[in-house]
């Protein structure tokens, strides 16, 4: 498809990418590099209850949850630029309010703001990316993107372990905000305006409702939102069970970083390999076939640790496997969520981003506050996610074994 005229044709599709990676990954740099810090943060605000010290990661989640809700309706009347920036700047003010936090309950307070920030970048993203590709092609850049911000996931917490080594977890929140000061600045002077003039939407009660409505109806919409929201389900509860796995489980608190990079960084190879991949079979082929594999890495794992037991590097091939087939999960159904409502893509993005998140999160709190000493709560919370994904994504797309027909991509 041939692109309107847009205010600017800044930046290029390498720069576009690595700024909508480097957006993205504003999120996984504020939960997993507070990984190594749970337990300095515990002591340190007088958490009595370890399995509490995980809320540190829960209201941010929830936070980034919640608000995406309101960005979706101004991103399709406003615009999307002014938007991304203004919430890069709080990002970096309740990043710095968390730092100088003197009780838990002003913690979690500012890690929920810090997270309603935040999720300006997972609604505006995915419209941005939306108004100049779509289809495949959407899937392919967002493969791309996930690359990268994959990479967050596997430096942070040993980025963390280093800071936590010469000062203390109060500079962690620092650097949050810093990186989010940073990113408001490149993306003031580099990106463009993606939503024309003629796509806005009123702020009407009718418009948005009825954006909601066909959004919230929609198949395709809904059912593979669904899928993403269970899968991130299990990702969650990794996110919030690994630091006590490594810790308490295994006995090995400085291999936080180590494992956590070893099993995230399938995560970063998937992704690459979709963008490869999507273009010939197709998005819905892909998300059942990780699915599918997602579920039975589960379930292997859990008969592993139920019949012959767990170590530490059992722990990590295992749980890799898993992650790298979650790799495929969260761009492919992405695209397709977002596929039949792309004349509505700000308010779309955020009810989906909703759903997938304050589910996701929800699920994982779940899975995480029945930590029990042993890695099996979380194996099988995963087999569960894996296997209800498979059923959503089958009822979304009825059709799976046909790839996903698309339009060549909008030149970038």
């Amino acid at each position: 498809m041939v692109t309107r005229p847009t205010e600017t044709r800044l930046p290029g599709r390498t720069e576009f990418v690595v700024l909508m990676a480097a957006l993205m990954a504003s999120n996984a740099l504020a939960i997993d590099v507070m990984l190594p810090a749970l337990p300095a943060i515990g002591d340190a605000l007088r958490v009595a209850e370890p399995n509490d010290r995980q809320l540190v990661i829960t209201f941010y989640l929830l936070g980034f949850g919640a608000a995406q809700l309101f960005y979706g309706p101004f991103a399709d009347r406003f615009g999307r630029k002014k938007l991304l920036i203004g919430a890069m700047l709080a990002y970096a003010l309740f990043g710095a309010l968390a730092g100088l936090a003197a009780s838990f309950t002003l913690m979690l307070a500012a890690r929920f703001l810090q997270g309603m920030a935040a999720a300006g970048t997972r609604v505006l993203i995915v419209a941005v990316v939306r108004d100049r590709y779509e289809g495949a092609a959407m899937a392919q850049i967002m493969s791309l993107v996930m690359i990268i911000f994959m990479i967050v996931p596997v430096l942070a917490p040993s980025l963390g372990q280093l800071i936590l080594a010469f000062a203390g977890w109060r500079q962690l929140f620092i650097l949050l905000g810093v990186y989010g000061l940073v990113l408001a600045v490149w993306g003031g002077l580099r990106m463009p305006e993606t939503l024309h003039a003629e796509d806005r939407m009123t702020l009407s009660a009718g418009a948005i409702g009825g954006a909601a409505l066909e959004t919230l109806t929609n198949r395709a919409s809904i059912g593979n939102t669904l899928a993403s929201t269970l899968a991130f389900g299990g990702l969650f509860a990794f996110i919030g069970s690994v630091q006590q796995i490594v810790a308490d489980v295994f006995g090995e608190p400085r291999l936080i970083g180590i494992a956590f990079a070893c099993i995230a960084g399938p995560m970063a190879a998937s992704s690459y390999l979709n963008s490869r991949l999507v273009m010939g079979l197709g998005a819905r082929r892909l998300l059942l076939l990780a699915l599918l594999a997602l579920t039975g890495m589960a379930l292997l794992h859990l008969v592993v640790a139920l019949t012959w037991g767990e170590t530490i590097w059992t722990f990590i091939v295992l749980q890799a496997l898993t992650m790298a087939c979650f790799g495929l999960v969260g761009a492919n159904a992405g695209s397709l969520a977002m596929a039949p409502v792309g004349h509505i893509a700000g308010t779309a993005s955020s009810l989906q981003g909703l759903v997938t998140t304050i589910g996701g999160a929800l699920i994982g709190m779940a899975v995480g506050q029945a930590f029990d000493g042993t890695t099996l709560p979380l194996i099988a919370g995963f087999v569960a996610c894996g296997a209800l994904a498979t059923l959503a994504a089958l009822w979304a797309n009825p059709r799976l074994i046909e790839t996903l027909e698309t339009e060549p991509a909008r030149p970038a």
